[in-house]
């Protein structure tokens, strides 16, 4: 084209040289590389749910326990219902215990409770459905069989679900466990059946936006390459530290998104220059132009993705590192497997034309975008006011954001597990309660002190007494008969001494130094009226000489919001302070950057507050298929650092394009349109793949996946066509030479291309 690379960038253009006499050998080893991932995916790795945060006082209280009290067996649940027989009938009993018949022979089953011997509260309200507890052997490392967190080897719950079948009987399954795996499970199923969906479209989009089959054939092997080796990375990684069940699915977003637009950027340049100059020069100026483009590009997405690891949340860390592997993949493919086969290819890459598409056709001085940049340089001021106040004005929602934790009512409305947990809170109100777990740390004393059985006395009255306790178990609620001085010389004598029955009563509910209180109630763990009770427990609890520790489904729900409000700013502080840093890399401006973050942030509250609107207030729950309710607590952070870095591929590729007109001409306005003429069919042709990648997505049956696929795809609509082709240009021409004032330290860059 009509600029030669820069001195910073013959550095790339001779690796464009180099590529296309090593284009054989680079082939081979991207065959190669491939072979490779599909072996490591072979293998495999197991993924986790979220994990609980030591740091936080629901992770303390949860390690005090495990340390403190024996284990109790990893235990699942098992719902018997019957349309017409009452348990007590013979039949029912009889297909009950031949269906549990095969878990009872199994040696990882320690035992079975059923309502037909010792498991109270175990028949329904209607008295036509009837309760199994199955205990596997070990113990769970949480130290509290109800809160769920189980050392549990994968596979095995899956393994014995499938071992329980009737044929009059229905049988669903509840608990924590179940409705772990269920998450996993579809999240697993949803990878494959949603790729199936996205890649034709994808396909047909790139015929769209080339005109060519072999020219759209080319993104299609680059992001294969990039999803395949990310994956067998994060399953590797899975082999070392706990990886997200969810870090496949952002390694396929991110993957299908960012490889396909990176090697779009490439072979739309490579097309133009191929028009005009040998395979060689013409490969070595795509590389030096568009490969830088998207090597900066490559870098601001990483940067935005590893601020999922700098939140330090667990686990959800872990979709961080894999987004980055698959934008890494996607930036060196881009650089290595994509120009070896263009160097092939050369002429032919514009081979088997689909018939009336003409893409390529001059794209200056005529047409849709010429007509687009004429009238926001005539009228900057008209489209910069609507524009940015449209965006506040959908990003409004955002202002009655409600976060939590994801339950079951997140998982597909057909879920076994889900049924299960709503047929468990309908009908067996023991059974079906949220338990808020009180831990009494006496320090290096005991907790059976005469003062402080007092003080625990006092405090199980009191929390007895709050509204929505429906019971509080602990060693001095042991019968109701009892007064304080009972319980008193009950604590003073010596372990050894205490009755066979008290021991067994107190092993899970007192330690060396600790006692348990465990206050139950009905309301669901993510409930504003729940949060309020730990938040007044937490508060407003009588004195006890030691520490107490709220722990349980809800103070792991309101901790991990505190924790994240807490991290949030100093991510997202590096996040933008290292994108500016690497855009004046690349520009050469100092003001420039810092627009580009100011319109990231427009976009990303105009996608946030179509968030809320969607999946909080649930107007679109109907056609998608959710229950509406808070917005789990990670997707606006784990959506800010996807989109932040993501929004930044169209700036980077607009802005580079701009300013190699700018350099050519001198002249501001007239390489801000010129940037936007040649630019605006591509980014728009990009941004529609992309968008149809991450709206795919929204066919997830997990509500996690929908909202961050349905969130980012909006974001990236949003971005690609109003803040792209409207109001970046509008500023730029607003701000006039403005746009590349620098100080006047020695100049780090040299001449930019696009």
């Amino acid at each position: 084209m009509g600029v030669e690379p820069g001195k910073n960038d013959a550095g790339l253009a001779r690796w464009g040289r180099l590529v296309h006499r090593a284009r054989w050998q680079v082939l081979i080893l991207s065959a190669l590389s491939l072979v490779l991932a599909a072996w490591m995916i072979q293998k495999g790795g197991e993924l986790d749910p979220p994990d609980v945060r030591a740091e936080t006082e629901s992770g303390r209280g949860l390690e005090l326990i495990g340390r403190e009290l024996p284990g109790q067996p990893p235990s699942f649940t098992l719902i018997f219902s019957s349309p017409t027989l009452s348990v007590t009938a013979p039949a029912f009993r009889a297909e009950v215990e031949r269906a549990l018949a095969p878990l009872a022979r199994d040696s990882r089953v320690a035992r079975i409770r059923t309502a037909y011997d010792d498991l109270p509260g175990g028949v329904s309200r209607d008295g036509r459905r009837v309760l199994a507890v199955v205990e596997l052997r070990g113990r769970s490392t949480a130290g509290f069989a109800s809160l769920g967190f189980s050392g549990l080897a994968p596979g095995v719950y899956r393994a014995l679900r499938e071992l329980v079948k009737s044929s009059t009987l229905e049988i669903l399954a509840a608990g924590t466990i179940a409705v772990n795996d269920a998450f996993t499970e579809v999240a697993r199923q949803d990878l494959g059946r949603v790729e199936l969906i996205i890649l034709p479209l994808v396909a047909a989009l790139l015929l769209l936006v080339f005109g060519t089959v072999v020219a759209a054939f080319l993104p299609l092997v680059v992001g294969g390459l990039a999803i395949a080796g990310a994956m067998a990375g994060t399953l590797l990684l899975a082999r070392v530290v706990s990886v997200s069940i969810y870090a496949p699915n952002i390694v396929s977003m991110i993957g299908l998104g960012v490889a396909i637009d990176y090697s779009l950027f490439i072979v739309s340049r490579f097309r133009e220059e191929i028009r005009q100059c040998p395979t060689p020069e013409a490969l070595a100026h795509t590389v030096a132009t568009a490969g830088r483009a998207i090597l900066f590009s490559g870098l601001t997405v990483a940067i935005g993705l590893l601020g999922m690891v700098l939140l330090g949340l667990g686990n959800l860390g872990s979709m961080g590192w894999a987004g980055t592997m698959v934008v890494g993949l996607a930036v060196l493919h881009g650089l290595t497997t994509l120009p070896a086969l263009l160097a092939v290819l050369g002429p032919r890459v514009n081979s088997l034309r689909v018939a009336f598409l003409h893409p390529e056709r001059a794209d200056a001085g005529r047409g849709f975008w010429h007509r687009v940049a004429a009238t926001v340089m005539a009228h900057p001021w008209r489209v910069l006011i609507p524009v940015v106040a449209l965006l506040l004005l959908v990003g409004l929602p955002i202002l009655h954001l409600r976060v939590g934790s994801g339950d079951a009512t997140a998982l597909p409305s057909g879920a076994e597990s889900r049924r299960g947990d709503e047929l468990l809170r309908r009908e067996f109100p023991e059974a079906g309660v949220n338990r808020v777990i009180i831990v009494l740390d006496a320090g290096g004393g005991s907790p059976l002190g005469a003062e402080r059985v007092a003080q625990t006395f006092v405090l199980s009255r009191w929390l007895g007494a709050r509204p929505h306790v429906t019971r509080v178990n602990s060693f001095v609620d042991l019968d109701p008969s009892l007064d304080l001085p009972a319980y008193q010389r009950m604590a003073a004598l010596p372990r050894d001494q205490w009755p066979p029955q008290l021991a067994t009563a107190l092993e899970h509910l007192v330690g060396e130094h600790i006692a348990l209180l465990v206050v139950n109630t009905a309301l669901r763990p993510g409930s504003d009226e729940a949060r309020a009770l730990v938040q007044e427990i937490r508060d407003a609890h009588p004195p006890f000489d030691g520490k107490l520790l709220v722990t349980g489904e809800t103070a792991f729900d309101l901790d991990f919001v505190d924790l994240t409000v807490q991290r949030a700013p100093l991510a997202v502080g590096l996040v933008v302070l290292v994108t500016v840093v690497v855009l004046f890399l690349l520009l050469d401006s100092i003001l420039l950057p810092l627009k580009a973050v100011v319109m990231n942030l427009l976009s990303i509250t105009a996608s946030y507050g179509a968030l809320v609107w969607i999946f909080q207030d649930g107007h679109l729950a109907g056609w998608l298929g959710f229950t509406p309710g808070p917005i789990q607590t990670a997707t606006p952070l784990i959506m800010f650092c996807m989109v932040f870095g993501l929004s930044m591929d169209y700036e980077v590729l607009l802005l580079s394009r701009v300013r190699e007109e700018y350099e050519r001409t001198g002249d501001n306005a007239r390489a801000v349109a010129a940037g936007l003429e040649r630019t605006g069919r591509l980014i728009t042709g990009a941004a529609a793949i992309m968008a149809a990648v991450f709206f795919g997505f929204g066919l997830s049956r997990s509500v996690i996946v929908q909202a961050v696929g349905i969130g980012i795809g909006i974001a990236v609509v949003v971005d690609a066509t109003i803040v792209r082709a409207l109001l970046v240009p509008a500023a730029m021409r607003l701000m006039g030479r403005w746009n590349w004032w620098r100080p006047a330290w020695p100049r780090l860059t040299g001449s930019r291309g696009g």
